[in-house]
C-alpha cells in the first residue's frame, strides 16, 4: 500500500522517539512486544499501525499520541511565514547552498524549483538544494557523488542507499551527500536562465514565470506565498 502523509508522521515520530531514547529497534520491540520487523516497516512508512500497537510503542518510551486537526498543508503555510521574515542571505545559509556549489564539479549547471524561487525573494520552503543537469554530464556527476559519499532516496524503504547511484538508473534523482542532500533535475539541454546576486555572488536561475509553467511543486508554493500576501494585506 503507498504511504500516506499520515502514515509517514506516524513512523517518523516512533523513529524520533526511539532514537532520541538510543534504542534499538529490537530493544524497542522487545519492551512493547512488538516484531522489530512491524517496527522497522512502521519507520519506514510501509505499514500503517493500527491504535494498539502504536499505543504500545508509544508507552514503552512514555510517551502517548495527542490527535488534533490543521488546516490541509498549514505545515507549509507556517514555514512559509517563518521565512518570510528572515534576510535572504540567511534563508541561503540556512540551504547550505554556496558551500554545495563551492563543491560541485566544473560543468553547466542551473538552480531551479523551489531554490530558483528562493532566491528570487520569494520565502518559499526548500528541503534541499535543486540544479538542472545535462543528461550527457551525469557521468561526471556520478563521480562526483561516488567521491562524496553519495547515496540516492530509496523510495521503496523511504531512506538514503540500497539502489544504483548513477541518474541514468530508474528512481528519484535525489541524492544525500558529505555536503547534504541536493536534488537534480535531467535534461537534454538547461533550460534559459536569468542572474540574481546576493551579496559577492551570482547564480543561474529559472525565471518564475518559467517554474510556474515547468514545476508544479515550486508553482503550488508560489501560490500559496501569494496568497498568504493577499490575506495579510502585504
Amino acid at each position: 500500500m503507498p504511504s500516506t502523509r499520515l502514515v509517514t508522521l506516524l513512523g517518523a515520530t516512533v523513529r524520533r522517539e526511539r532514537q532520541l531514547r538510543e534504542l534499538t529497534q529490537r530493544q524497542l520491540a522487545e519492551l512493547a512486544k512488538v516484531s522489530q520487523t512491524a517496527i522497522a516497516r512502521i519507520e519506514r512508512g510501509d505499514r500503517a499501525p493500527n491504535i494498539p500497537v502504536l499505543e504500545r510503542l508509544l508507552a514503552a518510551m512514555d510517551v502517548q499520541l495527542v490527535v488534533g486537526v490543521e488546516p490541509l498543508d498549514a505545515h507549509l503555510d507556517a514555514r512559509i511565514d517563518d521565512l518570510a521574515v528572515l534576510p535572504i542571505a540567511e534563508r541561503i545559509e540556512k540551504l547550505g547552498l554556496d558551500e554545495l556549489l563551492d563543491r560541485l564539479p566544473d560543468f553547466p549547471q542551473v538552480l531551479t524549483g523551489s531554490t530558483a524561487a528562493l532566491l528570487q525573494g520569494a520565502p518559499v520552503p526548500v528541503d534541499a538544494p535543486e540544479i538542472a543537469l545535462r543528461w550527457q554530464d551525469s557521468k561526471l556527476f556520478t563521480r562526483w557523488l561516488e567521491a562524496n559519499y553519495g547515496q540516492r532516496w530509496n523510495a521503496r524503504w523511504s531512506e538514503f542507499g540500497g539502489v544504483w547511484l548513477e541518474p541514468e538508473e530508474p528512481g528519484e534523482h535525489r541524492w544525500s551527500t558529505t555536503y547534504g542532500e541536493i536534488r537534480a533535475t535531467m535534461c537534454d539541454e538547461l533550460p534559459e536562465t536569468i542572474e540574481v546576486r546576493h551579496g559577492r555572488r551570482s547564480y543561474q536561475v529559472v525565471p518564475l514565470v518559467e517554474l510556474e509553467l515547468t514545476d508544479a511543486r515550486a508553482a503550488e508554493l508560489l501560490r500559496r506565498y501569494r496568497d498568504r500576501q493577499l490575506t495579510s494585506g502585504g
